[in-house]
């Protein structure tokens, strides 16, 4: 800490630019991820980001990146130059409000940047506050401007004739700042190079710029901004690099752009060639824009414009190899650009399949094609650029503005089905050895389906004999089946009768099954009922839980409408909870809803005789007044339903089993917060502890209305 009344240098102006860059030299991590070797890579990419936002807005096509033998980097561009005249309202030159000030810069909406990957305004300022010394030069005007700075404060370093290092003598500035003109250029020619050297403070020795990684990264925008030429110079002599015998340059520039990229990414031999799809979309959000008037910031509905630019080609491999960007930004979790391109292309590819259906020789039973079908083999290059875009979280890896999907969709529906539906020959043919290829994936699909249910049955079949009591279903297609779980074996008997024995097996269970809660594995494992269902699912249970060897798509619990009933459902439910817990979490468990009520409506005229059903007591109060309004004469007393067996095998079917007129609960848990809100319901209601459940049902008895009890 320094002493202010003893070093004359240390001035209230000195304070105000530490302000700001002071918390990221105390917490660089929040910054730039770490300190080692990723987060000097991560400065790296901020300044090269810089430079190639110039690029993507048509403004300089060459960057050069030197990597010099002391550790410094230097990124070089043919741009604009950043600003050198002093920024309206706070005094300083652009050049120090850029590289000293968080969250400054050009790419807020000001109309410098249409579409940017740089959008926090803290990427320069933060490698400048990490660097133990920072030269920028700013080529404008015929002149060349310099300004240095030492861990983000901006001055001079004396080094004469010495090399330029970071440990010359360095004297910030005190009173006021300003450029030095260095040399003189050409009047046309601008452009920006910053140069650094990482503060040995802050990285370890062992932290080195990746020469790959580096590669990797230039040659992917060099596919993103045809015509950009970005130089790679590498002059450390760093053993196991390209450079280990000597300075090693390395240039990339493609002029096809997104369609080079794909034939670079792309690795089996082509079925189609290689699709070019672009165009663009509006659409209006809110955003909060800077008020003149009131010195405020004030919500304004603005117009974006969504280019979208899609390279494609399948090939006949099966592998799916999908890039996609926003602002040359990589979007690895891809987001709503990417949804909005595969939306678009099933819609193309089941509108092809299904006007070409004779020639493809499809039956009805083959069913329609998938996302899968259509993915295997294609090698796609999707990228988007807009004003602002919206990521979700700070690692920009997932697009979340929504209306993007919905362009890119138009474009990749309207786009394609020009080319694949083209009548030239060379096309005509291409279209239908992509359609061929599509359909022999689905073919394919499906037979490997059948094959493994069919084994799957065999071995579960082969390896241990089922219960006598499980009424089986004859179909092998897991999605398609369901198993009920019956209370009792008189409601089995209904519900034998009242089952589509294709799709619906039914196991029947006696009383009330174990609480797996309080039980140990011991006592689970004993317990025949519990064993039968573990057996029947045929997915194992806890940990080794299989949910793609589960028997069943899905397990509805069939239990009688009252109390009991409702005592079994929650045994069933802890059970599946415990035990077999991806069946709940991907929803495939269900509760049957039988009705409480039937109300048998009298004939009148010429209307016939009916049943109504209810389902509740409200349910029940408004189908009588309403029949009373109408004139219409129902039968008493209303039959109440307090058990399965005492409905008939048609009336079972109509209310409870037939998909087409049943209800069914789905018990799901859509987030780790209501898997925690579930583990403390479960053990409150089904634990051990006695005394938190006594108090639970006092506290709810006085919500309880005596007259609704039905005894």
């Amino acid at each position: 800490m320094l002493d202010v009344s003893t070093n004359e240098a240390y001035t209230a102006r000195h304070l105000q630019v530490l302000e700001g860059l002071e918390a990221v030299r105390k917490r660089p991590g929040m910054y730039i991820g770490s300190t080692d070797s990723r987060g000097l890579m991560h400065c790296l990419w901020e300044i090269i980001d810089n430079s190639v936002d110039e690029a993507l807005e048509g403004y300089g096509r060459s960057i050069t990146i030197r990597l010099y033998a002391d550790g410094s980097v230097e990124v070089a561009d043919s741009g604009r130059g950043v600003p050198i005249d002093v920024v309206p309202g706070v005094g300083l030159t652009g050049v120090e409000v850029v590289y000293t000030k968080l969250h400054a810069g050009g790419k807020f909406g000001g109309g410098s940047y249409t579409s940017s990957g740089g959008l926090h305004g803290v990427g320069a300022s933060v490698v400048n506050a990490l660097s133990a010394r920072m030269d920028v030069q700013v080529d404008r005007d015929g002149k060349t401007y310099q300004m240095q700075f030492h861990q983000g404060i901006p001055g001079r370093f004396a080094n004469g004739r010495r090399k330029k290092v970071p440990e010359a003598d360095f004297s910030p500035f005190t009173t006021g700042s300003e450029l030095d003109v260095v040399g003189k250029v050409a009047r046309k020619k601008t452009g920006t190079r910053v140069r650094y050297w990482a503060d040995p403070e802050i990285f370890p020795a062992t932290a080195q710029f990746s020469y790959d990684e580096l590669v990797h990264r230039v040659r992917q925008t060099a596919f993103l901004i045809p015509g950009l030429n970005i130089t790679i110079c590498d002059e450390r002599g760093l053993p196991d690099t390209p450079g280990a015998d000597g300075p090693h340059e390395e240039s990339f520039c493609f002029e096809g752009g997104t369609v080079d990229f794909v034939d670079h990414l792309a690795k089996d031999p082509a079925v189609t060639a290689t699709m070019k799809l672009a165009g663009e979309g509006t659409f209006t959000e809110n955003v909060q824009a800077f008020d003149k008037k009131s010195g405020h910031l004030r919500t304004k509905e603005v117009e974006r414009t969504c280019t979208v630019d899609i390279a494609l080609r399948w090939g006949t491999g099966y592998e799916t190899e999908e890039a996609s960007f926003v602002n040359i930004i990589s979007t690895p979790g891809g987001g709503s650009h990417l949804s909005g391109f595969e939306l678009g292309l099933m819609k193309v590819m089941r509108s092809l399949v299904e006007s070409n259906a004779r020639r493809l020789k499809l039956t009805a039973k083959e069913g329609k094609i998938e996302k899968d079908d259509v993915l295997a083999g294609l090698t796609a290059v999707v990228t988007v650029r807009l004003p602002e875009p919206q990521f979700e979280g700070q690692t920009k890896e997932i697009l979340g503005t929504a209306p993007v999907r919905g362009i890119v969709a138009q474009v990749v529906e309207r786009e394609l089905t020009n080319v694949l539906t083209s009548t030239k020959r060379d096309q005509k043919t291409e279209t239908q050895r992509l359609l061929e290829k599509v359909i022999a994936e689905m073919r394919a699909r499906i037979s490997a389906r059948m094959h493994k249910e069919i084994s799957r049955r065999k071995n579960a079949l082969e390896s241990s004999s089922f219960p006598a009591k499980l009424a089986d279903c004859r179909s092998e297609e897991v999605a398609k089946t369901e198993l009920f779980i019956v209370e009792g074996d008189s409601a089995l008997g209904t519900a034998r009768l009242a089952r589509n024995s294709e799709f619906q097996a039914l196991l029947p269970i006696r009383g009330k099954v174990l609480n797996v809660q309080k039980a140990s594995p011991t006592e689970i494992l004993k317990n025949a009922e519990v064993a039968s269902m573990i057996q029947v699912v045929g997915a194992g249970s806890g940990r080794t839980f299989d949910i793609n060897a589960a028997r069943y798509g899905k397990i509805i619990m069939m239990t009688d409408a009252d109390v009991d009933g409702a005592h079994i459902r929650t045994l069933l439910l802890t059970l599946f909870f415990r035990y077999m817990r991806p069946m709940v979490a991907a929803g495939r468990v269900y509760a049957a809803v039988p009705p409480l009520h039937r109300i048998e409506v009298a004939g009148a005229g010429r209307r016939k005789a009916h049943y109504i059903y209810t389902y509740s007591e409200n349910q029940l109060h408004q189908e009588l007044a309403k029949l009373e309004r109408s004139g219409r004469h129902y039968k008493e007393p209303i039959q109440r339903y307090k058990g399965l067996g005492e409905m008939d095998a048609d009336q079972l079917a109509e209310t409870t089993m037939d998909p087409k007129h049943r209800t069914l609960r789905r018990i799901r848990m859509e987030d780790e917060a209501e898997l925690r809100s579930a583990e403390n319901v479960f053990e409150l209601l089904m634990g051990n502890e006695v005394a938190p459940r006594r108090e639970f049902i006092v506290e709810g008895a006085a919500h309880i209305d005596a007259q609704m009890i039905d005894a």
